[in-house]
């Protein structure tokens, strides 16, 4: 473990700690999460010659199985490390769930939609052990920010099986003797300031930002707009597409609010279950309070659409 990833784990363990101390009352954010089991650097798959990892966070009491967020970092596709994001599981820790923290390759390491991949694998390895870790499969969540959260979007908003898990390895003898896929799913999906439309984003001028234009490297057209175009959560809303709730900023200058506009549209046109919350004058992050309130807000929307936040 390195010595970053050591201080950020110390820091959320003091922080648990801290948390449970101070609580005056009982609450959903009472400390009771303090209690926390942390594996850091598991393994969920292989890719371009590297290790790719997760951080998972298992409450030690799990005598029942308890519901999962998984968090993708953000950093446009191009930057940023999973060991940053540590500090906003904190409240998910509070209420009981278990939470991981997945990494995957950058552009640097793999053009698109090599990230994607990485974080379909990382679902089908958690999936695949939630008897072991007493994860309940019927409640698991994946939320991100920024290019995290277009992430989280396409990696739960897929149907199974996609081609995007074709290098997913299949546990078992099914790898040896079978050609099925496994099959995934989530119950809900967090999305705060995600891309959704990479056409409008790869544009040279207008909406087009360069970090974008960096992960799709020099693939031609007319291969790059069919692929950016199955890559947008905003063109791939479907009958079975789980709950979603959006978080924008109506300032942000890094991923226009149109972006989160154009994939409610999407889901209200199709009929399924969503919200979008404007952030008025937030840019591309929110203040303390905002991230309060959102807390609150993802957790009234969780219970609204079935999925029990309580473990």
């Amino acid at each position: 473990m390195n010595a970053i990833a050591k201080r950020l784990l110390r820091l959320l363990s003091c922080l648990l700690l801290a948390s449970a101390a101070q609580a005056e009352e009982p609450s959903w954010a009472d400390g009771s999460g303090a209690d926390i089991e942390v594996r850091p650097h598991l393994v969920y798959s292989q890719a371009g010659g590297q290790d790719l990892k997760l951080d998972l966070y298992l409450p030690h009491d799990r005598r029942r199985p308890r519901p999962l967020i998984i968090w993708v970092h953000g950093g446009g596709w191009v930057g940023g490390t999973r060991e940053v994001a540590n500090l906003r599981l904190l409240p998910w820790l509070q209420m009981g769930w278990a939470a991981a923290n997945v990494s995957y390759r950058l552009a640097k390491q793999a053009h698109a939609p090599a990230a994607l991949e990485d974080v379909r694998c990382a679902l089908h390895w958690l999936h695949a052990r939630a008897d072991e870790f007493k994860l309940d499969r019927e409640r698991f969540v994946i939320t991100g920010g920024s290019a995290g959260a277009h992430l989280a979007l396409m990696a739960g908003m897929l149907r199974s099986p996609s081609r995007f898990d074709q290098a997913c390895p299949t546990e078992g003898a099914a790898r040896w003797r079978s050609g099925e896929q496994a099959s995934v799913r989530v119950a809900a999906i967090i999305n705060t300031m995600g891309i959704t439309d990479l056409p409008a984003l790869l544009s040279p001028d207008g909406d087009g930002r360069h970090f974008a234009i960096e992960w799709f490297g020099s693939l031609a057209e007319p291969a790059r707009s069919e692929l950016a175009r199955e890559l947008s959560p905003a063109h791939q809303v479907h009958g079975s597409t789980p709950p979603i709730l959006s978080f924008h900023g109506d300032a942000d200058d890094v991923v226009p609010f149109s972006q989160a506009q154009r994939l409610h549209a999407a889901l209200a046109a199709a009929s399924r279950p969503q919200r979008l919350i404007a952030v008025p004058g937030a840019r591309h992050g929110f203040d303390r309070a905002q991230m309060q309130q959102l807390m609150a807000t993802t957790r009234a929307f969780l219970t609204e659409h079935g999925v029990r936040v309580e473990p």
